[in-house]
């Protein structure tokens, strides 16, 4: 069983739970959590961006199951669940670029199957959405009653618009069928396990540690809140452990340029590495920061370990992972 130290007694409630992207990176934290809490586990992944070895330390263990399937796609989940967690789906701009239709399919056809799925078992449904629902927001920080500013066909839109149906059609589905549902728009997420997919702290800590210049797109003025993954798994299993049905923003209020967020994570390398500035990325947010005042009302939820330990931990694990490749 996994760390005792994450167990969370709201889960209680449950006994089984499904994970879609459970061999993703924030997936594999959910799975960990709901173990150490005595729910029992069942990984759903194609592993198409998400990696088995962020799971193989659950394989064998008592009460996990693992699944390669495609959620966009008719899958099976033997016995009953009474949980049912939406999170995969790709989640970085070069995921997007390499895998648009995926993309759209995992908010559209994924978020169908799974709806079905807990309707099936009438199970508690929590869909995964994101901050980039918001797009390039012009009010700030952003709250669960901003409707966005959003480019419906813009590099990023792939995801946003995919995420926005996926809302939709979760409402829609909990409204019809009496379901219980909920929703949580998660910011900016980080941690070990996080591998350089084209997300600024991922790229950043591997490009320190390789010696390479800190490549910031645009002028390095735009902000991020970036928030530990352990808390942000821990809002998400808030909010599958509550019985609220509406939006709730899961992040970090500590907001900070990108320039900033170099320098830190350069320093916390100990790295040499120059800061390089190229070519803005197409709608690359300006300001971002989570207005929290619902989960921390609605669900006792909000985060715990600030940016400087979170970027230590990172950079730690990063290094360990390099010194274990080369051995």
């Amino acid at each position: 069983m996994s760390d005792n130290s994450l167990r969370d007694e709201r889960l209680s409630r449950f006994s089984r739970a499904a994970v879609t992207g459970g061999g993703g990176f924030l997936g594999s934290y959910v799975c960990d959590i709901l173990l150490a809490s005595g729910v029992e586990v069942v990984c759903i992944d194609n592993f198409s961006t998400g990696y088995r070895s962020n799971v193989a330390h659950l394989l064998g263990q008592p009460g996990f199951t693992l699944i390669e399937a495609d959620v966009t796609e008719e899958f099976d989940v033997p016995e009953a669940v009474d949980l049912v967690l939406h999170l995969a789906s790709p989640a970085s701009l070069p995921e997007f670029a390499r895998l648009p239709i995926e993309t759209m399919l995992a908010g559209s056809a994924g978020t169908h199957h799974t709806l079905r799925l807990a309707h099936r078992n009438r199970a508690r449904y929590v869909l995964a959405s994101t901050s980039e629902i918001y797009g390039d927001p012009l009010r700030h920080p952003q709250d669960e009653g901003y409707w966005g500013n959003v480019n419906p066909i813009g590099a990023r839109s792939v995801y946003d618009e995919a995420k926005r149906y996926a809302e939709a059609l979760t409402v829609a589905y909990g409204q019809k069928h009496g379901m219980s549902v909920g929703i949580v728009r998660i910011f900016n997420s980080y941690g070990p396990r996080m591998r350089p997919d084209g997300r600024v702290i991922s790229n950043f800590v591997d490009q320190a540690l390789g010696g390479l210049p800190l490549l910031i797109h645009g002028d390095g003025a735009q902000t991020r809140s970036p928030c530990y993954v352990e808390d942000t798994a821990q809002g998400v299993l808030a909010l599958a452990g509550s019985d609220y049905q509406r939006p709730v923003n899961i992040g970090n209020t500590e907001e900070i340029s990108v320039r900033d967020l170099a320098l830190m994570i350069r320093e916390v390398a100990g790295s040499r590495s120059p800061l390089k500035h190229v070519e803005a990325d197409e709608d690359d947010p300006r300001q971002r920061r989570p207005d929290i005042t619902l989960a921390k009302r609605e669900l006792g939820w909000e985060p715990r370990v600030p940016l400087d330990e979170g970027l230590r931990r990172t950079v730690a694990a990063a290094l360990r992972e390099r010194s274990a490749q080369q051995s």
